[in-house]
């Protein structure tokens, strides 16, 4: 998919890949590129980044309430306080993703934030966010990036801080989820603002 916004059923134009299915049409109009804050919101989405590493987001989209349940709504206090026997009920949920190395780096992830300041994970994050008005609007599915100098510059430091399984490009993806860019292409109906 190279080309550029396509107007959906409703006649309104979308990013091509918000109108492949409909669990994709609902996270595209109502969520993707919204701002998104608090702690516990962010390590939500940071977590489920991190499980979509190498898989389609359509199949973490479709086990997001399966992770949510496993993971305590993805409430940090909670999940630092997770034990050997929560790794092993994991790895054996059928409704998540059962892979050892990122379930144990949500867990890593989750002990070192829980010792962090309250709001300190969303004012780091977001201190990564490009000014939007040097950004230029994809016209197509070509012209937005995978990896930035902020996402890059986010993953280095978050890495540093002690979380695990953050790249530059997993990064830039919680960047597009999260809202500190709007990659939603130039002729997107949701691109810009909305209430």
């Amino acid at each position: 998919m190279t080309g550029g916004a396509v107007a959906g059923p409703d006649g309104r134009l979308r990013c091509p890949w918000g109108l492949s299915t409909d669990d994709y049409v609902a996270y595209h109009d109502k969520e993707w590129g919204r701002p998104v804050h608090g702690d516990d919101a962010l390590f939500e989405r940071l977590c489920l980044e991190a499980f979509q590493s190498g898989l389609s987001w359509i199949t973490i989209l479709r086990r997001r309430e399966g992770f949510r349940s496993a993971f305590a709504d993805f409430k940090i206090a909670s999940v630092a306080e997770f034990t050997d026997a929560d790794k092993e009920r994991l790895l054996a949920d059928e409704g998540i993703i059962r892979n050892r190395a990122k379930i144990e780096a949500t867990l890593t992830n989750a002990r070192v934030l829980a010792d962090w300041s309250a709001g300190e994970l969303d004012a780091l994050i977001w201190s990564y966010a490009p000014d939007a008005a040097k950004r230029p609007a994809p016209r197509s599915i070509a012209d937005v990036a995978a990896v930035t100098d902020e996402s890059t510059a986010m993953a280095k430091a978050l890495k540093k801080r002690g979380l695990r399984f953050i790249g530059p490009t997993t990064a830039y993806a919680l960047m597009q989820a999260c809202g500190l860019v709007d990659d939603h292409l130039a002729d997107c109906v949701f691109r810009g603002p909305r209430a």
